[in-house]
């Protein structure tokens, strides 16, 4: 299975090079050793990240970090590139089919070759950088949920979600700090973590976890598994993830202070590798005490409609609202609610974060990320 997935994604990504090749062809016909220089580069650009790997497989971690950040600032240039190149190219159709169909010249209105090349490298260049900088721009996004199952003579039960920090090469010590910060600022009853906690390049993050052990809050810190728990290697991870304080649910429903029940899902990912079959999400939820408030915890956001009213609200993550406008428009695709929160039938919600790190690209277009602050206060009425 992973190794469909790097041949669609180095088919797909590799495809997109070959594209800004053959547009730099058309528009500034450039010579043979310009040619061959450029194909080399985009050559080396499509397999950094496997390069990066390899690096920090060899124990050069500083050079694999200078690479990590060289290859994904230029994957998140190239997306931003393709999507506003691919747009105009659209539009140049567009202008052919009116042709067509009214018998009319439309070919004034087209852009020239050169101007068709130079818009879009002048967008990706603009877009990248503003989007670096808004990735890090940790927002705090507040909910508020009044509900009668929070006992009155505790009114207020806050809780702060983090998602996607992708904690590697390129997240490290200082986007933690800030991450902890905001954390600390709520001051959480509980911490949840919809997993990707740390990203699939893993190694070498001695004092990241400890980072973590600070955060103490009165019912504790809870978290799942995502798809990068699996490609950094299922035990690290989880490893990882419970020298920082975390207890990892694993299709698994706890109650956190005889408050709140707490139900977590393994991600789909652990499928692939385990032997086992999944215990069923609605044979979890059924097990846990109806009458408090259950807070289910996926870290992909997909909602079962056979589960509604066996929850009250499901916290995920994983689309990263596409991380870099236009993605979001293909996660919308396969996850109908792209960020936010949404209320469904039976009383019961969901809440999908834009995640608070970044994958691949340190780059956010936006989708500005974000610490969660949830807060569940007493009402008389359900709401």
């Amino acid at each position: 299975m992973m190794s469909l997935f790097f041949l669609v994604f180095f088919s797909i990504y590799g495809g997109t090079h070959l594209y800004l090749f053959l547009k730099v062809k058309a528009a500034l016909a450039p010579g043979f050793s310009a040619s061959l220089f450029l194909a080399l580069f985009l050559f080396l650009m499509v397999i950094t990240p496997v390069q990066v790997r390899v690096l920090e497989n060899q124990g050069l971690e500083a050079f694999a970090r200078f690479t990590a950040y060289v290859g994904y600032l230029w994957m998140g240039f190239i997306f931003l590139f393709f999507s506003a190149s691919l747009a105009i190219d659209t539009y140049h159709w567009l202008l052919h089919c009116a042709g067509y169909f009214f018998h009319r010249d439309f070919s004034a209105l087209f852009l020239a070759k050169r101007t068709a090349l130079i818009l879009p490298l002048a967008w990706g260049i603009a877009a990248g950088w503003y989007g670096y900088f808004e990735a890090r721009d940790i927002r705090t996004e507040r909910v508020v949920i009044n509900t009668p199952k929070i006992p009155s003579a505790v009114g207020k039960l806050t809780i702060v979600q983090i998602s996607d920090v992708h904690l590697g090469l390129i997240v490290r010590e200082e986007r933690l700090k800030k991450i902890i910060a905001q954390i600390n600022k709520a001051s959480p009853d509980l911490l949840i973590s919809t997993g990707d906690l740390v990203d699939g390049q893993i190694n070498r993050m001695t004092g990241l976890a400890e980072l973590f052990q600070d955060i103490r809050p009165r019912f504790g810190k809870f978290a799942v598994t995502g798809n990068h728990e699996v490609y950094a290697g299922l035990d690290q991870a989880i490893g990882f993830t419970e020298r920082a304080g975390f207890r990892v649910l694993r299709n698994e429903g706890v109650s956190a202070g005889g408050l709140i029940n707490i139900v977590g899902i393994d991600d789909p990912a652990i499928g692939r590798i385990a032997s086992s079959r999944p215990i069923p999400e609605n044979t979890l939820l059924l097990k846990v005490d109806p009458d408090r408030f259950t807070l289910l915890l996926k870290h992909r956001p997909a909602v079962v409609r056979n589960n509604l009213g066996l929850f009250d609200l499901q916290l995920s993550g994983h689309v990263h609202k596409g991380q870099i406008f236009p993605f979001n428009l293909l996660t919308h695709l396969f996850y109908p609610v792209r960020t936010g929160f949404a209320l469904y039938p039976r009383n019961s919600a969901l809440y999908v974060s834009r995640g608070t790190g970044t994958w691949g690209p340190p780059i956010r277009f936006l989708a500005p990320p974000e610490v969660t602050v949830i807060e569940l206060k007493h009402s008389g009425k359900g709401g």
